[in-house]
């Protein structure tokens, strides 16, 4: 039976402003990725949302991004790579702290916004994010697109990484994703959301923006958390993959 990992994107809220719908997304996914306080999030939101995803059996992962409040960490910043390591290695220690406190395991690195999308083009970013997950913890998954700079650079460093498909944002024929600036960026139709995410966990396969199907690899299936249907594509996705006899598990048991 294939395996498929369903992931969300939480902790999102920060200081009086709520973002998302955390508690009632948990149960229904295996994953979550957790944003560390520089793009959203604050410490209060994160000792919260871990003891939230504790509670529903989540896999808890890291989701650092750019020092980027106001952009939401979606502003491509002039960061080196240099800064942009120690970026990942100050979020991811500062969630392992919350992991830890509450009994809780760190499971995977996700990087958020712009910083995932530059590290997937990138090279030299690319290897400063993955040196910054293997120096803080090489037992750590790195959740990555398999067609990006990222994987290539964490094959090399030998660490742990799973491939990554989103249900709601349209492909380049490149296998990256589509700038939220061009329409059609987003996918709002549930229906077609569930139809794509079907065929890249069994065909291995997505249709891109053009029209021209392109070759994918799916460990884990991405529903952005401060979508405005995020809960429905949580819920619906879920119930297609069970219904279509696909297994889902958490990074862990699939890497």
């Amino acid at each position: 039976m294939a395996k498929i990992d369903l992931n969300c994107d939480m902790g999102e809220s920060f200081g009086a402003y709520t973002i998302g719908a955390d508690e009632a997304a948990a149960p229904y996914i295996t994953s979550a990725n957790v944003a560390c306080g520089f793009h959203a999030g604050d410490p209060m939101v994160m000792e919260r949302t871990v003891a939230l995803l504790k509670s529903h059996g989540v896999a808890i992962g890291a989701h650092p991004g750019f020092p980027d409040l106001l952009g939401f960490g979606r502003r491509n910043l002039a960061a080196s790579p240099k800064e942009a390591k120690a970026y990942v290695q100050y979020q991811i220690g500062a969630l392992q702290a919350f992991c830890k406190a509450s009994g809780s395991t760190l499971q995977h690195v996700k990087p958020h916004g712009a910083l995932y999308n530059m590290a997937g083009k990138d090279g030299a970013l690319a290897k400063a994010v993955c040196e910054a997950v293997a120096e803080t913890d090489d037992r750590l998954i790195l959740l990555c697109p398999a067609s990006s700079q990222m994987h290539a650079a964490a094959k090399a460093l030998g660490l742990r990484t799973a491939c990554e498909v989103f249900a709601d944002r349209a492909y380049e024929e490149d296998g990256s994703l589509v700038p939220r600036t061009k329409p059609g960026a987003m996918i709002t139709d549930e229906d077609e959301a569930i139809a794509r995410v079907i065929d890249m966990v069994e065909k291995g396969k997505v249709r891109t923006i053009t029209g021209k199907e392109i070759e994918i690899r799916a460990d884990s299936v991405c529903v952005h958390g401060d979508g405005e249907k995020a809960l429905l594509f949580v819920q619906k996705i879920r119930s297609a993959l069970q219904a279509a006899g696909i297994e889902l598990a958490p990074l862990a048991q699939i890497i």
